[in-house]
């Protein structure tokens, strides 16, 4: 006879958890009793909604799901925005909550929420247990539902009296994952297409991927001497000085990108759904009939078709795909070879960052020396901001498992996703980048860094603004500014009360020796730069675009 709680943490075990993230609770004490016989890592976060972003990096960086257990009512909606992000990133995810007692439910017994209704939208699956038997089956159905098709999260109600009874159950089993592979006949009408184009162009994004299937895209990309874009924000999905490289599909791409994507007769989109900013609002790819033949791939057949009327409908997951597109070689040379070598160019020449700008800290020399310094598996994180401009734009990322960063465009995340990144791979260099608004959104999570002897280093660009919001106020409202000004505290010292290490740049000099500094300390660190709030982007000022709107 085991208890509720017990089957879970069994269960938990069965599907290889090495790590649960969670903020604690009296609705799920079962569990956490549990817990204490078990060698999965619990690690105490300081508000649901960084732990559920902690259990979501997970899922990004090794496709298995993050698991994150917090309380019922006001621990469930604070993590709604780690729920949010999982499912519109595709990420995998199980998010365990208490629950109040069976026999109170329908009175609006204390933090009583329906989750079904609370998280229908914004999960892959919400599911109550409600006999403690079925505890094995349903964990792992969790797993399976969370990487299947395409991956999401998935959140589980835990009733208190469940958790406590004791029942009898089977042993439970992981689940078993599903690839999903192309036909012999798409194959070779994707060749047959490809050999009829004249200005093919590929377009990487979604989850599924591997470090070999990265390989296997661009062993095949060369093959084929391809051009390839990465979608918003999964950039780590292709070596960006491998030659085939073209650039950032996201937000603000490269004008001569954006046209290439235009002009392309034929465009190869794999494992992503092209949303509305990786695809410029439905203007690169237009919607539902895009101008270019499309081949699109995904897991999930459900996507295909969804938003795009596709030439060829592929349902296989990245990797499957791409272990057989690399098996497909070419017939003659390509004649697009010196298009693809000219898209690289003119990739290589627009990540390259400028030398200067407005005020006493300029950031393109930040990032000219970021680049020489660290190893090529960082792992970068970020929120949103415009300060996620100068990652995306000047970072070559060269290895898979080396990005976390929302293409929900969620503010926050950078912080938590660090924390959770340098949990999971001790030994790698953990970078966060966060605006000022962004890093406040969930800046105690560097508490748990410190709790866990976490040492991430988070360049907090400090500009003293909400940057994206005001750069839109100025192009809209000129000269009206009207709830975008933010004070901030002295984020050097902040880190040195929370145990870590502070750094402050009010000079481009100055940060090569902070930075090193803060590396050299061993601890959590934050490297504040005091940025002048009039370099909203790399090429224009907050003066440019409230005179030249």
């Amino acid at each position: 006879m085991r208890t509720g709680g017990q089957l879970i943490v069994e269960a938990l075990e069965a599907n290889g958890v090495e790590r649960i993230f969670c903020v604690p609770g009296e609705s799920y004490l079962a569990v956490l009793d549990a817990l204490y016989d078990s060698p999965i890592k619990t690690i105490v976060c300081r508000q649901e909604g960084g732990a559920t972003m902690m259990a979501d990096c997970e899922g990004r960086l090794t496709g298995k799901p993050g698991v994150c257990f917090v309380t019922r009512g006001p621990g469930a909606t604070n993590a709604s925005a780690g729920i949010h992000i999982a499912m519109q990133d595709s990420i995998p995810m199980i998010l365990f909550i208490g629950q109040i007692a069976t026999g109170i439910r329908e009175r609006e017994a204390f933090q009583e929420v329906n989750y079904k209704r609370f998280f229908g939208d914004i999960a892959k699956w919400v599911v109550e247990i409600d006999d403690a038997a079925r505890v094995p089956e349903l964990v792992t159905r969790a797993f399976a539902v969370a990487t299947s098709g395409r991956p999401g999260p998935v959140v589980i109600a835990l009733p208190e009296d469940m958790l406590t009874t004791e029942v009898e159950a089977p042993k439970a089993l992981p689940a078993t994952p599903v690839e999903t592979s192309p036909g012999e006949a798409e194959m070779r009408q994707l060749a047959d297409m490809l050999a009829n184009a004249k200005r093919p162009f590929v377009i990487l994004g979604g989850t599924r991927w591997s470090e070999e299937a990265k390989s296997d895209i661009e062993k095949a990309a060369e093959a084929w001497a391809l051009p390839v874009g990465c979608s918003f924000r999964r950039q780590m999905l292709f070596d960006h000085l491998h030659p085939c490289y073209a650039g950032d599909v996201g937000i603000g791409p490269n004008p001569k990108l954006a046209a290439a994507v235009k002009e392309a007769d034929l465009v190869l989109l794999i494992g992503g759904r092209f949303g509305e900013m990786p695809s410029s609002d439905y203007t690169l790819l237009k919607s539902p009939y895009p101008d270019q033949k499309l081949v699109h791939v995904h897991a999930d057949a459900n996507e295909l078709g969804r938003v795009y009327r596709p030439t060829l409908a592929i349902n296989a997951t990245p990797s499957a795909f791409v272990r057989a597109f690399v098996e497909v070689l070419p017939k003659a040379p390509p004649a697009w070879e010196d298009r693809t070598e000219a898209m690289h160019k003119a990739y290589l020449d627009w990540s390259t960052p400028p030398e200067s700008g407005p005020g006493a800290v300029h950031m393109g020399p930040i990032m000219a020396y970021l680049e020489t310094v660290l190893p090529d598996d960082t792992i970068i994180t970020n929120g949103a901001g415009n300060y996620a401009t100068w990652i995306h734009r000047f970072h070559r990322f060269r290895r898979y498992g080396t990005q976390a960063a929302p293409t929900s465009g969620s503010m926050g995340y950078g912080l938590p996703a660090a924390v959770g990144a340098k949990s999971i791979y001790p030994d790698r260099t953990v970078v966060c980048f966060a605006g000022d608004g962004c890093y406040m959104m969930h800046g105690q999570e560097f508490a748990t860094a410190v709790q866990y002897n976490l040492p991430i280093i988070t360049i907090v660009v400090n500009n003293g603004i909400y940057g994206t919001i005001r750069m839109h106020q100025e192009r809209e409202y000129p000269g009206r500014v009207s709830g975008t000004d933010i004070r901030n505290p002295d984020f050097a010292a902040l880190a040195r009360a929370y145990g870590g290490h502070g750094e402050v740049v009010e000079k481009t000099a100055d940060f090569a020796p902070a930075f090193e500094r803060a590396r050299a300390s061993g601890k959590p660190a934050i490297v504040e730069v005091r940025l002048d709030p009039e370099a909203i982007t790399p090429t224009r000022t907050l003066t440019d675009i409230r005179e030249k709107r």
